[in-house]
């Protein structure tokens, strides 16, 4: 009877430190261990989060969410979020709180990012908040935008290639034959030019080698010319034609000079000159037609000399036929 007894003493004890033992659970995970500071702050999206869900200071759990309440503010809805923390947790003023998750499979949290200030909020104050960055709304919207690029860009872009293969297609069939003719004829005749060249480069090669020891066998005698009594010589010749150059610039002043001094008779001369000129100018067809007659008779003259010798010892003067009339 008293083994008895003690067994269900036993486990009766053990049931109890169960019980226990899952409310201790519970309240660890519910965060709600003890005695907790409130914060709020304000979203826009509040998708993933509920009552809570966990709050998380650079990672380490502080506390828990514990209301969303909607608020209408100019014309759209914004959620208040208010999560309560251990209390005496110390937030710095400068914080930012964050819908996250830290993994692509792990539950989504509110990640507060600790700032740099030195003080710290007070209990009740507002955290500032940053809006959720969803990575698959984000890849939604990336998918989303290269499938307008694929319709407004890309596929316009093909079709313009598919009708230019198209033409490029139909120009071939047309005109492809003539062109590989072409092709041949040019190939032909690019490899007749090489044979050609091929045959002309060796002798074009030693004409250009003869040529380089001309101009080396001149260039070796020019050197042995140049030697510096030749070089004396040569500047020589050239300070005498500098002398000349000096002589004749000396006669060229001096004529400058002498015509200077006859220059009342120079004019004089050449207006007599030019009435002359005039004079003979306005005489010249009176002349030219004197010149023109003496020159008929002269032609008549030697004709009648050709055909009579006899003339010149003894002749008969002209008829006078005007007074036949």
């Amino acid at each position: 009877m008293r083994s008895s007894k003690i067994n269900y003493f036993v486990v009766g004890l053990f049931v109890m430190a169960m019980i226990g033992a899952l409310i201790v659970s519970i309240a660890m995970l519910t965060g709600r261990t003890g005695a907790v500071d409130k914060y709020y702050t304000y979203y826009y999206n509040v998708t993933g989060i509920k009552f809570g869900t966990q709050v998380v200071y650079e990672g380490f759990p502080i506390g828990q969410l514990e209301t969303i309440t909607p608020e209408a503010k100019d014309g759209r809805m914004r959620f208040r979020v208010d999560f309560s923390v251990i209390q005496g947790w110390k937030i710095p003023n400068d914080s930012i709180v964050e819908i996250a998750a830290p993994g692509l499979l792990a539950a989504v949290t509110l990640a507060i990012d600790a700032g740099k200030a030195k003080e710290s909020l007070k209990p009740g104050q507002q955290v500032v908040s940053k809006e959720r960055s969803d990575v698959f709304a984000v890849v939604s919207n990336v998918a989303g935008q290269f499938g307008d690029l694929m319709d407004s860009n890309v596929k316009p872009l093909l079709d313009n290639v598919n009708s230019a293969v198209g033409s490029i297609n139909k120009i071939i069939d047309k005109e492809g034959l003539s062109l590989f003719e072409d092709a041949r004829k040019v190939t032909k005749d690019l490899s007749e030019l090489v044979a050609m060249m091929s045959k002309r480069v060796p002798a074009i090669a030693d004409n250009i080698e003869q040529f380089s020891s001309k101009l080396n066998v001149t260039a070796d005698e020019f050197q042995k010319l140049m030697t510096p009594e030749t070089r004396g010589k040569i500047d020589a010749v050239i300070d005498n034609l500098n002398k000349a150059t000096v002589s004749m610039d000396a006669l060229v002043k001096d004529l400058g000079g002498k015509m200077g001094a006859y220059d009342g008779d120079v004019k004089k001369a050449l207006g007599e000159t030019r009435y002359i000129v005039e004079s003979v100018s306005r005489h010249i067809d009176a002349i030219n037609q004197n010149m023109d007659g003496a020159a008929r008779n002269m032609y008549e003259f030697t004709r009648q000399i050709r055909q009579n010798p006899g003339l010149l010892l003894g002749g008969k003067a002209p008829e006078d036929k005007g007074k036949e009339r």
